[in-house]
């Protein structure tokens, strides 16, 4: 949902409890640092996979572990009891192409902090990405969701969505003949499917790994209230931070490309005019018309060896 009103927010380069939006170039562990303990509702982030992107320095993976621990724990510091941190990654190859699961690698660092509890390992689906030869191609990442201590934010009627057989009534019981399905729609499960941002995607930006504003925006909306504080340390082009906008959230991000930070400058204020280029949320995955040139298998390539 867009903000249906325009109203004025500051973007400030330090953080401090009171600003609407701060965007802090640099490593994230200052800003982190600068975050009071227990002040923030929602750390939601996306770090870099150590696959060699531009904006990385590929590492040795223990090192990469140990430049994550770090992150974490400061993460963990900065949310109050109640609050969440989710962490959405994908996987690593390494050696001979074999592939390590980042959550799976990353849990233990977030199972070291007593006070948190897994909640989910969500499955975020979408249908494109690199084509592999010696293995299935990827097309899944996850999203880690953990809570701070057993009580915890949930809004679950702010992310439903609609059910598959509104019309359905109970056949038996103390409600048999009633309409057996929420009105409001049904809970989302722990499968998302929605697109990735290639290039065609109404979002996309120049960062090469940029996820859908609808990723951060259904965990906003399940885990904060308005004027809640939401923390993206790894940034990139502030997708999370265009969501939070979007729904009045306050929010702080850190990354260390200045030009990434530029084009989230420029895509936060469009989210508080209403003119940011979104796909909206729940829109369904697009389905192309049958018996069209590009759903029709040429005859011409009949007997070609396929299967790339």
């Amino acid at each position: 949902m867009r903000s249906s009103t325009t109203r004025r927010v500051t973007i400030r380069s330090r953080f401090a409890t009171d600003n609407d939006i701060t965007l802090f170039c640099g490593d994230c562990l200052a800003l982190l640092r600068a975050i009071p303990d227990k002040s923030v509702r929602l750390v939601v982030t996306s770090p870099p996979y150590n696959v060699g992107k531009k904006y990385e320095r590929r590492l040795r993976f223990d090192q990469y572990l140990d430049q994550q621990e770090p992150v974490i724990s400061e993460c963990v510091r900065i949310v109050k009891p109640g609050g969440s941190l989710c962490w959405q990654v994908g996987h690593y190859v390494c050696g001979r192409a074999q592939v390590i699961p980042l959550d799976i690698a990353l849990h233990p660092l977030f199972a070291a902090h007593k006070c948190l509890r897994l909640r989910n390992r969500i499955i975020w689906h979408f249908e494109h990405g690199l084509n592999a030869r010696r293995r299935f191609s990827g097309r899944y990442e996850t999203i880690l969701w953990y809570t701070k201590g057993d009580e915890y934010a949930f809004d679950l009627d702010a992310v439903r969505v609609p059910q598959k057989y509104p019309g359905k009534k109970a056949y038996r019981g103390p409600r048999q003949g009633d309409y057996s399905s929420h009105p409001r729609g049904k809970n989302p499960g722990d499968v998302w499917v929605f697109p990735n941002v290639k290039n065609n995607h109404v979002e996309k930006t120049v960062h090469p790994c940029q996820f859908p504003i609808e990723l951060p925006e259904r965990l906003i909306l399940a885990l904060t209230r308005k004027k809640d504080i939401v923390v993206d340390p790894f940034l990139g082009v502030g997708t999370t931070a265009v969501a939070a906008v979007m729904h009045r959230r306050r929010v702080a991000g850190a990354d260390l490309v200045r030009d990434y930070l530029d084009i989230a400058r420029q895509r936060i204020r469009q989210a508080v005019k209403g003119t940011v280029p979104y796909r909206p949320m729940g829109k369904p995955v697009y389905a192309p018309p049958a018996n069209t040139s590009l759903t029709t298998f040429p005859s011409s390539r009949d007997g070609h060896k396929s299967g790339r």
